[in-house]
This record gives structure tokens, sequence and C-alpha cells, in this order.
């Protein structure tokens, strides 16, 4: 059962405006279907946005912030629960063990690490969550491009493939979150049963 799903999302709201309101959109879609948000709990960008649209549309909000991003005065002060940690690395573990499912907003080096990170989880196995993109103005194109390519050239097995999730609107992909069931497959590739 899907209660909590974690956002990765950019701290910038990029330069169009689609960006925003597709945060915006999810936000309070989550809130609409009873879905807490759990995200980076930042102030800023996409973050901020994402984090308001649910508040104000009466979702449960938890936020997870390293110190360090506190000191700079990043931290939203405005939500249901704010959980301080000591890393990066904290803020990421705990966001995957808070979270049954992950959508990656449009975003930056940052929000492809926490994404990536998470799904290889998926793939390895360790975990057995949905996680999908939010292809807002077809921002994720080339990395689903790139999924493509590692089927084709060997390094990605199709079932794999499968489990990166996308849409460009939030309401289907939601949908799909919601009706999927992570498959359990051997990750190794060329790799005969024992």
């Amino acid at each position: 059962m899907i209660r909590r799903i974690c956002v990765f999302c950019g701290s910038s709201s990029g330069s169009l405006p689609v960006y925003r309101e597709a945060a915006e959109a999810t936000g309070r879609l989550l809130a609409a279907r009873g879905i807490g948000l759990v995200y980076g709990g930042g102030n800023v960008g996409l973050m901020g946005a994402v984090a308001d649209a649910c508040l104000h549309s009466g979702g449960h909000v938890t936020g997870v912030i390293p110190q360090a991003l506190v000191d700079k005065e990043v931290a939203h002060n405005g939500l249901t629960e704010l959980r301080v940690v000591g890393s990066m690395h904290e803020r990421k573990a705990m966001m995957a063990d808070l979270s049954d499912a992950f959508i990656a907003l449009p975003g930056g080096y940052g929000t492809w690490d926490e994404f990536c990170e998470i799904l290889t989880w998926t793939q390895l196995g360790l975990q057995r969550k949905p996680c999908a993109l939010l292809n807002a103005n077809g921002y994720y194109d080339p990395l689903l491009e790139m999924a493509d390519k590692g089927v084709s050239e060997g390094f990605i097995k199709a079932v794999h493939r499968e489990m990166l999730l996308s849409d460009v609107n939030i309401e289907p992909l939601i949908d799909r979150i919601l009706s999927y069931s992570v498959p359990i497959v051997d990750k190794w590739i060329g790799r005969s049963a024992r």
C-alpha cells in the first residue's frame, strides 16, 4: 500500500513555468489522494513549490534535510514534520525508509543522484518500491533514451527498464504507481541461473 511518496526535485525552479506548475500539481494531487509527501526539506525551487502546494491542499509533508543546509537557511519551517540529519547519505537513506514509492520531477545533479540510487536499489532487489519520472515538458526524454540504449547495448535487462515508470502528467503517473508491482528478477546479465 502506498501511504507516502518521496519526491526528488530541483532546489531551483528551472527556466520555464511548466516545471513549477508540475511541482505544484504534484503536491496538490498527493494531498487530494491522501498520500503523504516526503521530500528534501527545502523551501526553495521546485522543492518549496511541491511542499507548499501539498500543505495548502491539506496534505502531510515530511522534509528530510542535512544540518548543513539548515545552516544555510534553506529549510522549510512550515512543514508537518522536519527531520534534520547529519549528511546527504543519511538524508537519502531516511527518505527511502519513510517512503513507499519515488517520483523524480525535473532537477539537476542532486535529483539525478537521488533517483538513480533508489532505482538501482530497486533493480538489485534491495527494495520493491515503484520508481517514476514526471517527464514534464519532455525534460527526462534524454534519460529515457539512455535507458533504452542501455537495453539495446546489453547493460540493462528489459524487465529492469520497465521498472522505470514515466509520464508527462502527474495524475496518470500516480495511477501507474498505485497499480504497479515491482517484479523480482535477477539483476545480472549473462549469468545463468544457479
